[in-house]
């Protein structure tokens, strides 16, 4: 799960797909568990559960309206040990995903138009998330024991993905004003399938500007502790907001959040997630975007 994601997405998710996987696995004789890993940190215990930031395909799928799936192969570092059994489960799940979406194919075009409508409806009210995680709790995983190689139950630390904890939310704009010279976030964004509207006039425009209050360079973190790609440093921007009115120059951008992309937009825009366009340095300066607060006139 990531923040923001329509609640019919996942119950759609659990009811036409997850749950017929893992009657098809049991049947062919396989067992299944929640995807997890553990992080990297020496003597951090804890287990987690897939990433909620909209940073794989799967979440950012998710936040344009589709359903959006993560199949793990249990094996890694096992070489060609039980290839059999691996390819097997894989053919099991992928053919139960393609007869599900068979099945249901009014049904998931409906669930997308119905989740584009709703999110299209929000602009300029509620609350929107920033920023999230995943809620520790305790959970029960079978082991095995390495002595014996019975099965062993442990109560473990556990990092679950489907309940969100939100460190930051405000609430949601009309949609964001990008300064002229921000093409490549304007690309990136219509690359997307975002609608960027470029201002033909100058215009006043209510606007919030964001003020920042601390700043930091780090390696980008998933669940694991520290990507270990070897990915360039992001930044960590903490902010506050300040409303204030603005002159749109012509040739500036628009990006409403009346379309149904908002959700992704929000992730993109605003500065202090790890996976904004300022924190990867897409947006090179912070007030070459400001969250605009009134449709524009």
């Amino acid at each position: 799960m990531t923040a923001n994601l329509p609640e019919a997405l996942g119950r759609a998710s659990e009811a036409w797909f997850r749950q017929p996987i893992l009657a098809a696995l049991a049947a062919e004789g396989h067992n299944t568990e929640w995807y997890y890993t553990n992080p990297t940190t020496a003597g951090d215990l804890r287990l987690m559960m897939g990433g909620v930031q909209p940073d794989t395909g799967r979440n950012v799928n998710g936040l344009r309206n589709a359903v959006s799936l993560l199949l793990e192969t249990r094996g890694a570092g096992l070489g060609h040990l039980h290839l059999a059994r691996r390819v097997h489960s894989q053919v099991v799940a992928m053919a139960t995903v393609l007869r599900q979406a068979a099945r249901h194919a009014d049904d998931l075009q409906a669930l997308q138009a119905a989740a584009d409508a709703e999110v299209q409806a929000a602009a300029c009210k509620g609350r929107a998330v920033v920023l999230a995680q995943g809620t520790p709790m305790r959970r029960e995983m079978l082991m095995l024991d390495p002595e014996t190689g019975a099965d062993k139950p442990i109560d473990v630390a556990w990092e679950s993905a489907l309940q969100l904890r939100v460190q930051t939310e405000r609430a949601r704009p009309c949609g964001y004003w990008l300064a002229a010279g921000q093409t490549a976030a304007g690309d990136k964004l219509r690359a997307l399938g975002v609608t960027v509207q470029r201002l033909a006039d100058a215009g006043p425009l209510q606007t919030e500007a964001w003020v920042e209050t601390a700043r930091g360079e780090v390696d980008r973190p998933d669940v694991r502790g520290i990507v270990s790609d070897g990915y360039r440093t992001i930044l960590r921007l903490t902010v506050d907001l300040r409303a204030e009115s603005a002159d749109a120059p012509a040739g500036s951008w628009y990006v409403p959040l009346d379309q149904p992309l908002a959700n992704l937009v929000i992730a993109a825009l605003e500065p202090d997630s790890q996976n904004s366009f300022v924190a990867n340095r897409v947006i090179d300066r912070l007030d070459a975007a400001r969250r605009v607060t009134a449709r524009p006139g």
